[in-house]
């Protein structure tokens, strides 16, 4: 099958998979509270789906790289419709954050996505096909919280089962039409060796640099999400339907910007510049957010938050990428998923905690520090050598 029409069915697979998890997010505390949890407890269904997607993307990624990245992929799913099946039988909050827990392990799958886009494409055109990526989670993103919403009117639980549904039948679909990679590289690693691999990978300076960045971002920007509601309705008396409005907003610039116009500005300016002036972008709308004057200020403020947002992720992908081994794809955008993942766990509540106990602009000033810092690391990246195809001697360590 040809790289576009590869690309066109994960774009679909993926979206549907993030179609189903928006459905959830909204009602979830809501649903947390019926089931008898006080509202401190709530935050851990966040925070342990985090701590899943940390332990399990690299792992995910790894085992995609040894037995094909289509078998693990259509587990990951089906593992997916399971875990929303057992949110929406849960009974009791305990039998929620279990859900929530194996629902963060099934959808530490982004690594495979990743790596699936970086098998199928030329390394000038990656940035562009991790842009598709990145315009599924936020279609899915804006459209999944509203159908979810609309749901949560016949019961709480009916966002779980119906974004179990759409993960069955997404399962049932790619088991026929998503192909393996043609030109997949495989490297055979014994259980012993995946640790070595490991450190191999991240001894590497561009990898680490990136891996870096991946966390500082992340960290700053789920501070932010944490925050952003109670800073637009407390400063600019905006009702929730606003604030949700306004995460619309968000969403649909990213689409766009990673939809349509990632490639080309690849293309014209690379990586790394992308990643740089996406960063730089978000800096200025953090400092900017917490002294917007009037709704008018708060969205030119939220623009270049979502231009930024949308600039650096595919491009951090991609840089990722290229880095790494053609038969260490998995593994090595696995780890870069882990340090997201590991940046979701400590972001919200540092943000909600810095926000209630200090100052409400604290997070978005120090969110600018550590955007900064990662703009400082991303301006010494240097351009990756196209490490895609192994070298003969790493290839007979295989």
């Amino acid at each position: 099958m040809k790289n576009r029409s590869a690309l066109a069915i994960l774009f679909v697979i993926v979206f549907v998979d993030l179609l189903g998890f928006g459905m959830v997010i909204p009602v979830m505390p809501l649903y947390a509270k019926q089931l008898g949890a006080s509202e401190a407890w709530t935050g851990l269904l966040s925070t342990g789906y985090s701590a899943m997607q940390f332990v399990f993307a690299p792992i995910w990624g790894r085992l995609s790289d040894r037995v094909g990245r289509r078998p693990v992929l259509l587990v990951s799913i089906v593992m997916t419709a399971a875990a929303f099946l057992l949110y929406g039988l849960a009974a009791s909050f305990a039998v929620l954050l279990a859900s929530r827990f194996f629902a963060g392990a099934a959808t530490a799958n982004i690594a495979i996505a990743r790596a699936f886009v970086a098998d199928v494409t030329r390394p000038e055109e990656r940035a562009k096909g991790m842009g598709l990526i990145g315009a599924a989670f936020g279609l899915g993103f804006v459209l999944g919280p509203a159908i979810g919403s609309a749901l949560s009117h016949v019961s709480l639980a009916a966002p779980g089962f119906a974004a179990a549904a759409l993960a069955a039948l997404n399962g049932v679909a790619a088991f026929f039409i998503l192909p393996e990679p043609e030109h997949r590289a495989v490297r055979e690693l014994a259980a012993h060796n995946r640790f070595v691999a490991f450190f191999r990978e991240m001894g590497r300076p561009g990898i680490r640099r990136v891996v870096l960045i991946y966390f500082l971002t992340v960290l700053a920007f789920s501070a932010m999400e944490a925050t952003y509601a109670f800073l637009v309705k407390e400063r600019y008396l905006l009702s929730d339907r606003s604030v949700g409005l306004l995460f619309a907003y968000i969403g649909v610039i990213i689409v766009v910007v990673q939809g349509g116009l990632i490639g080309r500005l690849t293309r014209r300016h690379g990586e790394k510049a992308l990643l740089v002036a996406g960063i730089v972008l978000q800096v200025v709308a953090f400092a900017a957010l917490p002294f917007a004057t009037g709704v008018s200020g708060l969205l030119v403020a939220t623009a270049p938050l979502a231009l930024g947002a949308g600039l650096s992720q595919p491009s951090l992908s991609s840089l990722l990428s290229r880095f790494a081994r053609a038969d260490e794809q998995g593994g090595t955008l696995g780890i870069g998923e882990s340090a997201a993942a590991f940046g979701r766990i400590i972001g919200p509540e540092a943000g909600t905690w810095t926000y209630g106990r200090w100052s409400p602009a604290f997070p978005y000033l120090a969110g600018a520090v550590l955007m900064a810092l990662a703009a400082a690391v991303g301006a010494t990246v240097r351009p990756a050598r196209d490490e895609a195809e192994p070298t003969p001697a790493a290839a007979g360590e295989a």
